[in-house]
């Protein structure tokens, strides 16, 4: 099973970044390869929600459980979807006031054997934009006064 994990320090509040992460129905804005998403119910702890993901003329919807553990981390497990399973955690641990290191990490698997050795081949990739991304937003969100981000993976 593929996976990838990440250890990052950001200059924002692991409050944050939990809040930009657990706020799901805004991630087509801002994400490459979400085209839509629909979030079926939210709570303080849970929510589960429909990502409709795509590429070109490739779509894919999945379903997801998010569970929220404010500000320490979001997890999320896969429901239903073209994949075996999807499995991802952010960590979220504060180093100051303004300042916190994220942790990210995923896991996938394929129904499909050679889908899965197709992506295999550019997971990295795609995972390092969609880190990009994320990192992008907050900037958006919470300004950049302080771009010193930097990588343990």
């Amino acid at each position: 099973m593929p996976s990838i994990h990440e250890t990052r320090q950001l200059p924002y509040s692991a409050e944050q970044m939990f809040d930009l992460v657990a706020d799901v129905g805004r991630y087509a804005e801002f994400l490459p390869w979400v085209a839509a998403t629909r979030v079926k119910s939210d709570s303080e702890h849970e929510m589960v929600a429909d990502m409709l993901v795509g590429f070109k003329n490739l779509r894919e919807k999945f379903t997801s459980r998010v569970e929220k553990v404010r500000p320490e981390r979001v997890q999320v497990h896969y429901l239903d979807g073209p994949m075996r399973d999807l499995d991802n955690i952010w960590l979220f641990r504060p180093l100051g006031e303004n300042a916190c290191e994220v942790d990210f990490s995923v896991n996938f698997s394929f129904r499909n054997a050679l889908f899965e050795k197709l992506a295999g081949q550019y997971v990295d990739r795609a995972f390092r934009k969609m880190v990009a991304a994320f990192e992008a937003r907050a900037a958006d969100l919470y300004g950049s006064s302080n771009s010193s981000a930097t990588s343990a993976a």
